[in-house]
């Protein structure tokens, strides 16, 4: 039954992941990340999946052995953190805008500040 729960639980967050890549406020890294948990702990084939996929495979990697993210995967993380950012806040309403800008700010900072180990190819 556990592994059953911990299945559904990586699907459902592994969807949510995906859906995170174009609404701003869902935050597709962690919950890929809670995916890969999940799977890791539920079915070796959905995990050996997920890690082997060219899009997650190796950012989860990245961060299971090294606790960090390549220079390259970072800066496409910031990038479109603003950019959704930017069009989230041209579309919303003033008192929502602050708001915006205000978790902005903050998952900027996270994302900054995570560690950056070399990328595959300068290794």
């Amino acid at each position: 039954m556990k592994k059953i729960l911990l299945v559904i639980g990586g699907c459902l967050s592994l969807g949510l992941g995906i859906l995170g890549i174009v609404v701003p406020l869902l935050p597709t890294t962690p919950l890929v990340l809670l995916s890969a948990w999940c799977f890791a702990r539920s079915s070796d084939r959905l995990y050996n999946w997920l890690i082997s996929h060219p899009r997650f495979g190796q950012v989860i990697l990245n961060w299971q052995n090294h606790r960090g993210m390549q220079a390259s995967h970072k800066k496409k993380a910031l990038l479109l953190t603003i950019a959704s950012f930017v069009i989230s806040i041209a579309l919303a309403p003033m008192k929502i805008k602050i708001l915006l800008v205000f978790i902005g700010i903050c998952v900027m900072t996270g994302v900054s500040l995570i560690r950056v180990i070399p990328d595959s190819n300068e290794v």
